[in-house]
């Protein structure tokens, strides 16, 4: 192992699935595919809600940002992921892995706050439509917006300085797929009983307390379906409902699980597995159930081919 004076690790390496290489191959197809179709499924929402006027409310606008999420937590993660796929071991020097961390931190943050803010909102919508456009105003959806984006820098600036400043003087191997805090932390060699005090209150605040604010959301959404007049709607809304609160569990329930005890008693294998339903599940997901199942995106999707159609027969 390369050092740098006594105690500074100069480079990591990065283990992924290493103990069972005949899946690697395999499992490289499957993400690299599952890569390309979050990018391309988020891209297209952040186009279409981009370009098309009638999408401009802060519903959609929200959306916006989740996508730009999704795709930033993607390529933070998967190019790297696929690397360490494609070979036996990966190495990822100390300021790259560094990076990473922050980024990955940056970008999970922001997506626990920003789903928080998009239950409240449609909570809003649905619960008091007569006053929604004054409690969702202009104001308050920025708002929520530069809060969700703030919370994120904050959360990724003071965790990932404080993990790096932990010396690293021992084994360099890192037991997973990328540079998450807790296989990371293992390797510290300094007592990290304080900052594990930190992340167990942290993540309590950060993704418990949004995930509860949801579900209660989701709660009240649900009792105010129950009573509208009409039954025709109902099946739609709960079925919508439903598929919103299994991204939103799958992504919390999985990051409270591997960030609540940064050093827990799970098996490496189960860590990455749990990481891999935060990371690769969610991205991959969000557009599906938030967007292309949404009958105003479908449509705004369809104008805008539309148009482009227009302007190709017209120019030829």
């Amino acid at each position: 192992m390369k050092r740098q004076n006594q105690s500074s690790v100069v480079e990591f390496i990065l283990l992924g699935f290493s103990n069972f290489p005949e899946l690697q191959r395999q499992l490289f197809q499957v993400f690299l595919v599952t890569y390309l179709v979050t990018l391309i499924g988020n891209a297209v929402i952040i186009v279409v809600i981009s370009l098309e006027q009638s999408l401009h409310v802060p519903m959609y606008l929200f959306l916006l940002n989740l996508s730009v999420v999704e795709v930033g937590f993607s390529a933070v993660i998967m190019p790297e992921m696929l690397v360490v796929l494609s070979n036996e071991k990966t190495m990822i020097t100390f300021t790259g892995c560094f990076s990473q961390m922050y980024f990955i931190l940056l970008f999970g943050g922001t997506e626990c706050f920003l789903l928080g803010a998009m239950a409240y909102d449609r909570f809003a919508a649905i619960c008091h439509p007569l006053s929604y456009a004054l409690i969702m105003n202009r104001r308050v959806f920025m708002k929520l917006i530069i809060f969700s984006w703030v919370s994120g820098i904050i959360v990724a600036t003071v965790q990932t300085t404080w993990v790096f400043s932990f010396p690293f003087c021992g084994n360099n191997e890192i037991n997973h797929l990328s540079c998450e805090t807790p296989p990371v932390l293992e390797l510290a060699c300094a007592d990290t009983f304080l900052f594990e005090i930190y992340a167990f209150t942290g993540t309590i605040l950060i993704v418990m307390v949004p995930f509860v604010l949801i579900l209660l959301s989701y709660i009240r959404i649900l009792f105010a379906i129950l009573k509208m007049p009409s039954t025709t709607g109902r099946p739609k809304a709960f079925s919508t409902c439903a598929s919103h609160l299994t991204s939103v569990t799958l992504f919390y329930g999985t990051a409270s699980m591997t960030y609540l005890q940064p050093k827990s008693g799970y098996a490496p294998e189960t860590k990455k597995l749990m990481s891999l339903a935060y990371t690769l599940l969610t991205p991959l997901l969000n557009p599906l159930i938030y967007s292309l199942r949404n009958s105003e995106m479908k449509s705004a999707l369809m104008k805008l081919w539309q148009r482009k159609v227009d302007l190709h027969t017209f120019f030829n």
